[in-house]
């Protein structure tokens, strides 16, 4: 072979490598928001410039969407069978199981001479303080801490304002009316949070959920009846109008702020959630009981008793605050409220033990009925549930990156594809 000959050779298997080159097909895991189309690793010219190649990258698939990953883990019924509804479920009914521990507390409060409905409630806002305002201002610094409560805090404020009030007419609610009429309007609270949910936030609720929400109303209709029939549904009402319309307004402020917390920790981390709540909650609820609660403070019975039950209120109450976040991330304020509907059913097994409450036979009844229908609530969903927010966007690029989010399984799903 001639030097010519072996010069050709050379330059035809040098042209076939950068050609390999050329086609090797490149795909990224992008962030959520990204366009969809990656940078190119090489600059190419059609005009005969010369090419510059990049550093060969190894690639897989293009990210999946939230809609092929549904699809691809189970289509509907997928969310039955995934752990997150089982942590879910779980979760509410120990959330119900501390409603109902401090609703205990409070009766046993009460049984001792002490009524102070805003001031009971202010020691919660004080122990969350401590430990997520805290820990806010060791994640952010002291001045973004700060910039903070000057950027957003008005946001928080109303939150905390509607989560004040509405622990404040509840407990005045129960002073002029039945627990049967309390148990009816509080219904108010799922309808309160599916319209918001609907209007506001474009929530599109399935045929499934409102028969899941449906069932469920109905196994507390069971139980009211079990009350009604056994005589134990509060006697008579001292003012039934004004504890009614008490309970309405608590009722609608604790389904404003179910809805306005789920948006939030939805896009902020919970720990700063939970932080500014308890700050600005601790503000509003301790000028509220020094103006309406001075006079009960002074009535009140203090003794080891008392200051043992308010240790335990304010012990579930944080629990309860730390765990609706996330009940609110992985499903919604919805479930979230239909969840505590078991809550009259624990209260009476509580109280076998604490009031010598006896279980009337329609209870189981309704238990079972209140849990069928949060299966039935999720029968028709995809493997992430309500965790995935219509406001955050298709990839749920506006959401944060957090425990229980539909944008962190979308993201680990994608790094799993490569």
């Amino acid at each position: 072979m001639t030097t010519e000959q072996r010069k050709s050779t050379e330059s035809l298997a040098i042209e076939e490598v950068v050609e390999q080159q050329d086609t090797v097909e490149r795909i990224t895991v992008r962030p959520k928001g990204t366009e969809t189309t990656p940078d190119a690793s090489s600059k190419s010219s059609t005009n005969g410039e010369a090419r510059v190649h990049g550093e060969p990258e190894y690639v897989g698939a293009e990210e999946p969407t939230v809609q092929e990953i549904e699809q691809r883990k189970g289509g509907r019924f997928a969310f039955l069978r995934t752990k997150e509804f089982w942590i879910v479920l779980a979760l509410s009914q120990a959330l119900a199981l501390a409603q109902t521990g401090t609703n205990t507390f409070t009766t046993l409060l009460a049984d001792e001479g002490t009524s102070i409905p805003a001031f009971q409630t202010f020691f919660n806002y004080v122990l969350l303080n401590i430990v997520y305002t805290s820990y806010t201002i060791y994640k952010y610094g002291l001045k973004k801490w700060a910039r903070l409560l000057l950027v957003d805090g008005w946001r928080y404020f109303i939150l905390a304002f509607m989560d004040v009030e509405g622990n404040y007419f509840v407990v005045l609610a129960y002073r002029y009316t039945t627990i049967l009429s309390a148990q009816l309007i509080g219904f108010w609270a799922i309808a309160v949070v599916v319209l918001i949910s609907v209007l506001f936030l474009k929530v599109r609720y399935h045929i499934f959920q409102y028969a899941g929400i449906l069932i469920c109303i109905g196994g507390v209709g069971v139980l009211i009846a079990s009350d009604h029939l056994t005589g134990s549904n509060g006697g008579q009402a001292a003012n039934a109008v004004k504890g009614d319309l008490f309970t309405l307004l608590s009722a609608t402020f604790y389904g404003l702020s179910n809805v306005y917390e789920e948006f939030q920790v939805s896009k902020r981390p919970v720990y700063e959630v939970i932080g500014q709540l308890a700050f600005w909650g601790m503000l509003i609820n301790g000028t509220q009981a020094g103006i309406f609660d001075r006079e009960s403070f002074r009535a009140a019975t203090w003794n080891g008793a008392v200051a043992g039950y308010l240790v335990g209120y304010t012990l579930l109450l944080f629990v309860f605050y730390t765990g609706a976040p996330l009940v609110f991330r992985m499903a919604s304020a919805a479930f979230f409220n239909i969840g505590l509907l078991t809550g009259n059913f624990w209260g009476v097994a509580v109280g076998t033990k604490v009031f010598g409450y006896h279980i009337h036979w329609m209870y189981p009844i309704a238990f079972v009925l209140i849990i069928g229908g949060h299966f039935v609530y999720y029968g028709t969903e995809g493997m992430l549930g309500e965790a995935k927010k219509p406001w955050l966007g298709e990839h749920q690029e506006h959401g944060v990156d957090g425990v229980g989010t539909a944008r962190r399984k979308v993201e680990t799903e994608a790094e799993a594809a490569v």
